[in-house]
């Protein structure tokens, strides 16, 4: 595992699924443009002063939308939460907190004052307080942080909580309960002290679920489907509880999902990951300096290729290895240092094993007339400049964007690991896994060809060549950087084998690196043909 940044999309996220949920924005739930308006029938609503509503209208509107639970399609239902929600937010009330129950609807507004020290809500189907005191049979708790309302005050702090068999049926969500947290005028996100939701479940829905377990998640109305970013989950297994922890505020469930891999497996996955980076790092600039060293193989262009490979590696695993601890100093600069030389040497990497594989083109498929004018300074310009003007537009079109960031490392126990990185999910996928995916069709092609000329087109002198041969596809193998694309097979039954063969691999790709300098560094230039001349070449 050279790089858990391309986990972060192929572990947790099928490979079905990466074009269909491109990205995630931490935020609460948008106030749709028609909250003025009701969309659920038979509901009216008058506006109050400055744009507020009225309590009855507010009861009007959870009818409304508990009817339309059994009377209307799900994504009509859900533009009505949607729109319930902001109404809520804007309801005028006398007290200091009220509550509403309509059939599966149960709300609670209550208004923080200046010296607000965070609240716990206790909710079952039939009351629900924010007083702290515990009530019978209570089904969910919400203990909200002091520093939810920093530094606004007298805001009204709104729960809903939403029980329907359509949203187990349709969502998969345990008890079919969804549970809805937001603040009047101001969105939530980005908590140090999270809001915890302490959910009881049913026995019998979790009993009936095999080796699947629960996992909280987040419902995003926009792409109408439900995320993770942002949460934690701790399964009390024995009180049937589960203890959703998350950074942002919005609706939330508990939804069941097949376990990925264990935490014993997690750990010895990160064991390999740092030893084979630290490894891969010291054959690394060990390759280096017996390059720089060794005068036999400075003109050849195809060495100088291997050597910018090498230290787009080191540049990777250097900002790689110190990432998570870099993630938990209280300072950002480091971070986003980190953050954006990461990002860079990763896309260089990749960029560099696309060279490689349009020089080994060269040689092997066109042969003839392949001189070009300063051939290795264009290679560089690419090999370089492509990523720095990838890395350059997104500070310029968001600075934002590289920070620390949490990467879950299991769907379904909630545990996470913080880094220095990428936080936008649609960049991640265009700069890693889009870019990744083509350099590697491209580079399995290139790989194909020099099988056929090594198995079909030999002389006769090079058939009994075969341990020669064999190093040789595993060194261009390493080179092309095909180990990487073992990630787009690692899943169902696969998914652990998978991953320990993708971390092994690639985190000592440094090291297999060094192998093939090392076999190939001082022969003569007779002995490698086509390769191409500093004179010819540069």
């Amino acid at each position: 595992m050279s790089l858990r940044l391309v986990l972060d999309f192929c572990l947790h996220r099928r490979v079905s699924k990466f074009f269909s949920i491109m990205f995630f924005i931490i935020e609460s739930v948008s106030m749709i443009n028609s909250c003025n308006e009701s969309i659920m029938s038979g509901a009216t609503t008058t506006q109050g002063p400055s744009g507020m509503y009225y309590l009855a209208d507010a009861i009007d509107m959870m009818k409304a939308v508990n009817k339309q639970l059994t009377t209307e399609n799900l994504s009509t239902v859900l533009r009505s939460v949607e729109t319930l929600e902001c109404i809520l937010e804007k309801t005028v009330y006398n007290n200091t907190r009220t509550s509403i129950i309509a059939g599966s609807l149960v709300a609670h507004l209550f208004r923080a004052v200046s010296n607000f020290s965070g609240a716990i809500i206790s909710a079952s189907n039939e009351m629900v307080e924010s007083d702290g005191v515990p009530i019978n049979n209570s089904i969910v708790t919400v203990n909200l942080p002091k520093e939810l309302l920093k530094p606004i005050t007298n805001t009204t702090i709104v729960f809903c909580m939403i029980t329907s068999p359509k949203l187990y049926e349709k969502l998969w969500v345990l008890d079919g309960r969804l549970v809805g947290l937001s603040v009047s005028n101001q969105k939530v996100s980005g908590l140090q002290d999270r809001v915890n939701i302490s959910m009881l479940l049913q026995h019998h829905t979790v009993e009936n679920k095999g080796d699947r377990q629960p996992s909280c998640q987040f419902f995003n109305f926009s792409s109408s489907t439900f995320h993770r970013d942002g949460c934690t989950t701790e399964w009390k297994k024995e009180e049937g509880i589960v203890v959703c922890s998350c950074d942002h505020l919005t609706y939330f469930a508990v939804l069941m999902m097949s376990p990925s891999i264990s935490k014993k497996d997690q750990e010895i996955l990160g064991y390999i990951t740092v030893i084979g980076c630290s490894l891969s790092l010291f054959f690394l600039l060990v390759t280096v300096i017996l390059y720089t060293s060794e005068r036999c193989a400075g003109t050849d262009v195809s060495h100088k290729v291997h050597i910018n490979l090498a230290v787009a590696l080191i540049l990777l695993n250097v900002h790689f290895l110190p990432s998570q601890q870099v993630a938990t100093l209280s300072s950002t600069g480091p971070c986003i240092y980190i953050a954006v030389l990461l990002h860079y040497s990763l896309m260089a990497t990749f960029t560099w094993t696309a060279i490689e594989g349009f020089h080994l083109y060269l040689l092997l498929v066109r042969v003839f007339n392949i001189y070009v004018r300063r051939y290795l300074l264009k290679l560089s310009l690419v090999g370089w400049g492509f990523p720095a003007v990838i890395v350059i537009l997104i500070v310029i079109i968001d600075k934002n964007q590289y920070s620390r960031v949490t990467l879950h490392t299991s769907e379904t126990n909630g545990t996470a690991v913080e880094m220095c990185y990428v936080s936008s999910d649609v960049v991640k996928l265009v700069t890693t896994v889009v870019l990744f995916g083509i350099i590697f069709l491209f580079n399995l092609c290139i790989l194909a060809v020099t099988l056929s000329r090594l198995v079909f087109q030999r002389t006769p002198e090079e058939k009994g060549t075969t341990v020669n041969s064999i190093c040789t596809i595993l060194g261009i193998t390493c080179l092309l950087g095909i180990p990487w694309g073992i990630i787009f097979f690692s899943f169902g039954q696969l998914t652990v084998p998978g991953l320990y063969l993708f971390c092994v691999l690639n985190s000592l790709q440094g090291f297999f690196l060094f192998l093939w300098f090392s076999m190939f560094r001082c022969k003569a230039k007779v002995s490698q043909p086509g390769s191409f001349t500093q004179s010819s070449q540069q």
